[in-house]
């Protein structure tokens, strides 16, 4: 195993945005692509976001994700206004780098051991369409960014 999360496999960079059209299309023009969807994070009956340990049933934002080589993905993120982890950097922050995700196994176990190293957990839900879940880690003392971890349901 490798590391704290047990993988040092980077599988997701994410950017905090204010305007996801526009900055999804000069990313799309900077690539020489077509631009992607922009996708919303799903409804609080599936996602059960929770922000802080409470329930967060408007916290919610606007995706976009560019496939960037090998598996990792760059996303897109504009949140919509309501406090979440998202809208917290980006009121503290500006715009930026928010994250850095890994697909994890037992995301429970990998919080703890998230926690364990000094890192505290932020905010945690469900994907959109259920298929599986992701947790963000304030590491920004020390990384000086979030973890997220991505874990992915198996049928």
């Amino acid at each position: 195993m490798a590391g704290v999360l047990g993988t040092n496999v980077l599988t997701q960079v994410a950017v905090i945005v204010r305007d996801i059209e526009a900055t999804k299309a000069k990313y799309a023009e900077f690539f020489g692509i077509e631009p992607p969807p922009t996708v919303n994070a799903g409804e609080f009956a599936v996602t059960q976001t929770e922000y802080n340990g409470n329930p967060a049933p408007n916290a919610k934002c606007k995706m976009a994700f560019f496939s960037v080589g090998g598996n990792v993905s760059l996303e897109l993120i504009e949140p919509n206004g309501e406090k979440s982890t998202w809208q917290d950097f980006l009121d503290e922050k500006g715009e930026g780098l928010h994250h850095i995700a890994f697909n994890v196994k037992n995301t429970n176990e990998k919080i703890a051991a998230a926690e364990q190293f000094g890192m505290k957990l932020t905010q945690r839900g469900k994907y959109g369409d259920a298929s599986g879940e992701y947790a963000y880690l304030d590491a920004t003392a020390d990384l000086k960014c979030f973890i997220e971890l991505l874990e992915g349901y198996s049928t």
